[in-house]
């Protein structure tokens, strides 16, 4: 089984941000990177998927160059090669232009499954699998909990509100969204990093894709504030005016 996985390079969680000078992002300079956890499970996935079947795990990223550092991760803890579409526009692009960018990087290699993670911890769409699946024209499924090998393709367990769950059928080829927690993460061994640098990692161009369907007019912190409110009257009028508050104006109440 050929086995693609999108990986993303985030920033460490807990790491001090700052926003730039132009305030449409953060200070790539000042930052600290790691890989994206959701995507760290789907990694994992396609490792055990392969031990069981056999194959190829590929590790795809579309970012500026410092993303080499989570494709070497990658390609530590036991991916075979990398696919990297290298652009520094990358570093902050919608999920419409991500995917396109490893749409054009992965359609010739015709794999069998393309994993991606939910979502990245930076921005969240949870878009850039499903916007791949339908440029790559394959069918796909989302917040995968557990995936099973069968005769007719897949057979996948879906997390649904309320701690419901869904089985599906897919036939291969075919994408699937990773949700964090579907297995037990391993991390790279010496062995594996000194194996890492003797692998490959093919460049790609990012194509002509277009601007993206969105633009970062301003990024800025919350702004901190206290407002306090004195209800006036009696110990029951103000009980009482509270609660019309809470559910009339908070909204934390349920009428």
């Amino acid at each position: 089984m050929k086995i693609a996985v999108c990986v993303k390079q985030v920033v460490t969680r807990g790491w001090p941000l700052r926003v730039n000078d132009a305030k449409t992002w953060i200070r790539d300079q000042d930052a600290s990177f790691e890989l994206n956890e959701p995507d760290a499970y789907a990694l994992e996935e396609a490792l055990r998927l392969k031990e069981k079947q056999g194959g190829e795990v590929v590790v795809c990223s579309a970012g500026p160059a410092r993303a080499s550092q989570v494709i070497r991760e990658a390609l530590a803890r036991g991916a075979d090669r990398a696919i990297h579409v290298e652009s520094d526009a990358l570093a902050s692009a919608d999920a419409f232009t991500i995917a396109e960018a490893l749409a054009g990087a992965v359609r010739d290699e015709h794999f069998d499954l393309v994993l991606t993670g939910l979502q990245s911890d930076d921005q969240g769409f949870g878009q850039v699998g499903v916007v791949l699946a339908e440029k790559l024209g394959m069918p796909h499924a989302t917040i995968i909990m557990e995936v099973q090998v069968v005769d007719s393709g897949l057979r996948v367990k879906r997390e649904l509100e309320g701690g419901w769950f869904q089985w599906m059928a897919l036939p291969l080829p075919a994408l699937l969204t990773i949700q964090s927690g579907i297995n037990q993460l391993r991390y790279a061994t010496l062995k594996g990093i000194m194996a890492a640098k003797k692998k490959e990692i093919r460049k790609a161009a990012p194509g002509s894709g277009g601007e993206g369907a969105t633009r970062i007019a301003g990024v800025y912190f919350p702004e901190k504030g206290k407002k306090t409110q004195m209800i006036p009257g009696s110990a029951a009028e103000a009980a009482k005016e509270l609660v019309k508050r809470l559910r009339e104006e908070a909204r934390v109440i349920e009428s």
